[in-house]
């Protein structure tokens, strides 16, 4: 037995305790917490440099073996506490009932258990109380109070150990102070919030009765949660920037009451008119009185009252409600792209200044049903605490119906709570009866806190009703009448409760009063008022519409001496950097060669000049999606990583201009492309490029391309420049990975079949065939003055193929991209081409070899490089110089139902008067063979009869 004399450290002590003792971890740390800070025993609190006899050590042990299951005690409150809270302000609980059961009996009959053991103990050495002395029945008690109130707090799943004490210390004290939480301004401002919601909704359902509007009646307390966040993140932690995304229940009570849309356009909407001034936007259509937004900036004084005119900058924050398709959640990880985009504007977080919170905060609002149900959820979750992906957190707020359309939780999901699964990511959650708006606040204040503290996602669960069915014109007693026969039963709203007990009777008059008046005189002038169109300001001032009836053209060559600067710094690879050894080669050495003009210049050489031209012109690049550092044909070669300390370079930034950050993406498609739409439409100095890893890939995010990259700016007038690479071509790989469906994409826009395109149309649908047609493409996006989307057929055989090349000389000033390739053959006679192929893609490599085996001079090969705007004009040259032709055909790899043939034929025949000839594969359901012999003679088929 060692000396009683020996001293012993914290770390010692709590081996002494484990090897001898044989304890439970948490006796050190009760130990440790309660002996630091007090003089006990007679001696000193000690820290890491203290010591204390093993005799000491003995009667502390003993003091504590039969008081060790408080520390227990606790750890169950907050553990299952949130199992006994009274969050659900309707009866019927929502919860699972075996689980919700078995986990509430445990917590009770630990309970009875212990309630009347021991005496006296310091019940602030436990939770963060000012009670001092008192008995286990007293810190129980005081355990119920925070922990079973109304709200019920999720947090013991955190791993770590830091997170949950702050997290428990901080609930702990608003739990028990709610009078220094909430100041009497913000308990006025939260009964005036909903009291008006409440006027407003009753205003609509009387002015305009058969109109859809998705109140927010049984949820108001939504308001007073977002109302605080916003707040407090503008005063407490200096945040600039709040980005929100939501679905449409309650929308309209957010648009009016804080945000200050214009009411009278609301109106005008709900009126059948447009929420645009049309005058100089022919094409725009709106869209349905649910998805309105807007871009404001709100100012808070000294008082925290919402006072714009005189606040200081400090005291003000720029808030951004995203427009939303129907689909539910879609817009989730927009938020966090825009918000991230954000971040590299104010050069924060990881573009600069690093800390745990940010100075923009994603609001991410969210129905109960869809929070569970929908895969872009947990896609959304899963990518934020990656690398290029993470903003510091986001907020979520469940606005709990516990409901969906017509179907109840316990056959909606199969988890407990709908918010279960935040705890993949060890995020927090914060149940709340949302009838109860100050405990609202108080969970609101907890979220916020937590995110600027440890940058983390964070869920606030508001349990609540609708007053109505999915909407006011739906009937839920069909499906849901128990329910409904409680909520009915109710004669006293929440609302008008408040408003009497904080406001006073004569307040809330005086309120309803200037209020509705309010509303009739903005309901007066519905017609008249003529709306601002919200699209074109901010950074967005630069960019203009395209003009009506042309298809212009643009210099997008770059001088001779910065193509060659910023190829070289493509492959400026420090000398202590441990390149892979391959790479020394076929990177270096061959971009050496190329550059050098040795060999001519390829695919991803191509993209390197592109990208890192834009970049030394100021502008930010982002390449995002699954392997695009490599590449997924191990082409690019962007991103590089030493292979003996696992470091990441990234040469193109050492131009210094703008930023090019590349980011490999998790296994996701839907949510990243969200992302990366979110980041586009932020700014129009962001290149966003998105790469497939295959081209069929994309249609795991069809939802993003349908409902907001191809029509976005005919809803909601917003321009972007995203860029779609999708790898295409028939090599024998089967029906997955072999076609990029560019048949969808082409049905999807709105160019005309039967007259000229011109710029504005919704996308641009390409598919280059030549490293300089890439180059001049991807340039384009960005030196334009206004900014489309678009979709390129991008490569995989010509990345490597040795005629798909181009000279240096080809991507020099005064050079631009065609939209159609003339046949290049030499001495041909035009006057005596009998047959004229169109094609497009990598095909035409296959016809060119075919016909230089041949040896045919009476054939001529024209390659259409851009489909969408269809470049009419160039095609029309290109059939007048070949007018003797006996015969135009139209030949593609990919089937007859697929590919480019529907969209070209109809425009030949309309525009041209000309009836294409089809050569290609049959219809067929499936995108490719999966039988490389099949494969073969299908391509030989295609050829023989293309110029037999």
């Amino acid at each position: 037995m060692r000396s009683l004399l020996r001293p012993f450290t914290r770390s010692s002590v709590y081996r002494y305790l484990t090897a001898h003792d044989h304890l439970h971890r948490n006796n050190y740390r009760v130990i440790v917490r309660h002996y630091r800070t007090r003089d006990v025993f007679g001696v000193k609190p000690f820290d890491n440099k203290s010591s204390l006899d093993e005799n000491l050590i003995n009667r502390i042990v003993a003091h504590h073996r039969n008081q060790s299951y408080i520390v227990q005690i606790v750890d169950e409150f907050r553990s299952k506490g949130h199992f006994l809270a009274s969050i659900n302000p309707l009866t019927n609980h929502y919860e699972k009932d075996d689980l919700f059961n078995n986990q509430t009996q445990l917590l009770k009959h630990f309970m009875d258990i212990h309630k009347d053991d021991l005496t006296e103990l310091n019940v602030n050495d436990y939770v963060a109380s000012t009670v001092n002395r008192g008995s286990l029945s007293s810190l129980i008690n005081t355990l119920q109070k925070i922990y079973c109130s109304n709200v019920g707090v999720e947090f013991m799943h955190i791993s770590d150990l830091g997170e949950r004490e702050w997290f428990a210390n901080e609930w702990e004290k608003l739990a028990l102070n709610s009078d220094q939480v909430i100041t009497n301004h913000e308990r006025i401002r939260m009964a005036e919030l909903l009291f008006k919601s409440e006027l407003f909704d009753k205003f609509l359902a009387t002015k305009f009765p058969t109109v859809k509007r998705y109140s927010c009646e049984g949820a108001e307390s939504m308001l007073t949660s977002i109302d605080s966040i916003l707040r407090m993140a503008c005063k407490s932690f200096g945040v600039r920037s709040a980005v929100i995304g939501m679905p449409h229940r309650g929308r309209l009570n957010l648009l009016d009451l804080i945000l200050h849309f214009p009411v009278a356009t609301q109106f005008r909407k709900m009126s059948g008119l447009s929420e645009f001034d049309l005058d100089s936007l022919p094409r725009a259509t709106g869209d349905v009185l649910s998805h309105l937004y807007l871009t404001t900036k709100l100012g808070y004084g000294d008082d925290c009252r919402e006072n714009f005119a005189t606040s200081d900058d400090h005291d003000k924050i720029t808030v951004s409600l995203l427009p939303n398709p129907s689909h539910l959640d879609a817009i989730s990880p927009v938020v966090v792209g825009k918000s991230r985009s954000k971040a590299m504007r104010a050069k924060e977080g990881p573009y600069g200044l690093e800390n745990r919170g940010s100075i923009v905060l994603p609001i991410q609002i969210h129905g109960d049903a869809s929070f569970s149900g929908q895969g872009i959820i947990m896609e959304t979750l899963a990518m934020s605490n990656t690398p290029n992906y993470t903003v510091n957190g986001s907020i979520h707020l469940i606005v709990n119906n516990q409901l969906g359309y017509t179907t109840p939780s316990h056959v909606g999901r199969s988890s407990t709570y709908c918010s279960d699964v935040m705890k993949t990511i060890d995020a927090p959650v914060i149940h709340v009866n949302g009838e109860k708006p100050e405990d609202v606040i108080k969970a609101s204040k907890l979220a916020l806190m937590y995110r600027q503290t440890f940058g983390k996602d964070v869920a606030i669960d508001i349990l609540c009703h609708r007053k109505w069915g999915h909407n006011e014109l739906d009937d839920p007693t069909i499906t849901n009448p128990l329910m409904y026969k409680e909520i009915r039963s109710r004669s006293v709203t929440v609302p008008s409760m408040i408003a009497e007990q904080v406001l006073g009777r004569e307040r809330s008059e005086t309120i309803s009063t200037e209020y509705s008046n309010s509303l009739n005189e903005q309901y007066k002038q519905r017609e008249q008022y003529k709306p601002e169109n919200p699209d074109l300001k901010g950074v967005w001032s630069q960019c203009q519409y395209p003009k009506n009836g042309f298809r212009s053209s643009w210099d997008t060559g770059v001088p001779r001496d910065l193509l060659l600067h910023v190829g070289y710094q493509s492959i400026n690879i420090p000398p202590t950097f441990n390149l892979q050894k391959n790479l020394q080669k076929v990177l270096v050495q061959d971009r050496q060669n190329r550059l050098a003009g040795e060999k001519p210049i390829d695919w991803a050489t191509a993209e390197a000049l592109a990208l890192g031209s834009l970049l030394y012109q100021g502008f930010n690049v982002r390449l995002s999606g699954q392997d695009v550092g490599r590449g997924t044909f191990s082409q690019r070669h962007g991103m590089l990583v030493d292979q003996e300390t696992g470091q990441i370079l990234i040469p193109l930034n050492g131009l210094s201009r703008g930023s090019l950050e590349i980011a490999n993406s998790i296994l996701s498609e839907q949510a990243v492309l969200g992302f990366e739409y979110g980041f586009a439409i932020d700014s129009p100095n962001n290149l966003v490029i998105w790469e497939a890893q295959f081209g069929d890939f994309f249609n795991g995010a069809q939802i993003i391309f349908d409902t907001f990259i191809s029509s976005g700016e005919r809803k909601w007038l917003l321009q972007n420049g995203i860029v779609i690479l999708l790898p295409h071509g028939m090599d024998g790989a089967g029906p997955e990975h072999s076609s990029c469906r560019l048949e969808r994409f082409l049905q999807m826009t709105d160019s005309f079949e039967n007259k000229p395109d011109d710029d504005d149309v919704n996308w641009h649908v390409c598919h280059p065939t030549t490293p300089v047609q890439y180059f001049h493409l991807i340039r384009r996006q960005m030196i334009r003055n206004y900014r489309k989307p678009l979709i390129v057929a991008s490569p995989k055989v010509l990345l490597r193929h040795p005629s798909c090349v181009s000279q240096l000389d080809e991507f020099t000033s005064e050079n631009h991209f065609r939209a159609v390739l003339p046949d290049l053959m030499q001495n041909m006679v035009e006057s005596k081409v009998k047959k004229v192929i169109f094609c497009c893609g990598k095909h035409f490599y296959t016809l060119e070899a075919e016909r230089s085996k041949r040896k045919l001079s009476n054939v001529s090969i024209i390659r259409i490089e851009e489909l969408c705007p269809f470049p009419m004009s160039e095609i029309h040259d290109q059939l007048k110089k070949y007018s003797s032709a006996r015969e135009i055909v139209w030949c593609q790899e990919e089937h007859r139902n697929m590919g480019a043939w529907n969209f070209v034929q109809t425009r030949f025949k309309n525009l041209f008067n000309v009836e294409l000839k089809y050569v290609g594969r049959e219809v067929s359901s499936v995108p490719a063979a999966g039988t490389g012999t099949i494969h073969k003679d299908e391509v030989q088929r295609i050829i023989k009869e293309c110029f037999d």
